[in-house]
């Protein structure tokens, strides 16, 4: 069955500024699970960690390994805080729409926020400025802006170029992936609610190809990570 979106049009009267309500409803869910896991996991601090902080900072530790190896810790250790925030949000946001969706009438409301391609390009397009910002930040903008010329000018152009693909294929493989997973859990949904012997024959893959969503959810967020970091690497080491 085919699902709309629940879209407000014209915005202050503008025609070309739509808000897709589900996307602000599951983005909210999403950062909301992410803080309170995080309260909850860092309220009663021991020692020897257990359950949730335990959880918690194997993610710290694992992150912190993505960041010492695409830089140097004495520089990449200020981004850790943004590679947890990123890989924590990322993998909650991409397992959301995997166990249910919601639909009201025709419009699709509990989904994956990661399944839209408005908000995973624009969360690669706030990486990729974040990059600059930093680069600027840290090497000086006389020699972040020498790093465009380098090794001769003819580089320019290409380097624009790169920016520009970077952003594409950040938010476009994270958008894919996801998207492509709740498109054929929809079908498999669908069909085992045609009749019981297709409920029969939609079981046993469904359960399989959730599963594989998990997975694969853990994947893109690993992989989103990782590639913010190396980007930052790029932008903040001067042999780059």
């Amino acid at each position: 069955m085919e699902h709309t979106a629940p879209i407000v049009e014209d915005i202050f009267g503008i025609s070309w500024l739509d808000v897709n309500l589900a996307n602000l409803l599951m983005i909210a869910v999403a950062s909301a699970i992410v803080f309170i896991l995080s309260v909850i996991a860092s309220r009663n601090l021991k020692m020897k960690p257990t359950g949730l902080q335990n959880f918690m900072e194997w993610i710290v530790e694992f992150v912190r390994g993505i960041i010492s190896d695409t830089m140097d810790w004495k520089t990449g250790k200020i981004f850790l805080p943004l590679g947890l925030t990123l890989i924590t949000y990322i993998l909650v946001s991409n397992l959301l729409g995997v166990a249910t969706v919601g639909v009201v009438g025709h419009d699709l409301w509990w989904k994956s926020p990661t399944a839209d391609a408005t908000l995973t390009l624009t969360l690669s397009g706030m990486i990729i400025l974040l990059t600059h910002f930093y680069g600027i930040k840290v090497q000086g903008m006389k020699n972040y802006l020498k790093g465009y010329i380098s090794p001769a000018p003819i580089m320019l152009p290409f380097k624009i170029i790169e920016e520009f693909t970077n952003t594409l294929t950040l938010g476009l493989r994270l958008f894919g992936n996801i998207y492509a997973g709740e498109v054929l859990l929809g079908l498999l949904v669908s069909l085992a609610g045609s009749n019981p012997f297709g409920f029969i024959g939609a079981a046993i893959p469904m359960l399989a190809w959730q599963g594989f969503s998990l997975f694969i959810g853990g994947i893109q967020a690993f992989v989103f990570t990782m590639l913010t970091m190396v980007y930052l690497s790029h932008k903040v080491s001067s042999d780059h």
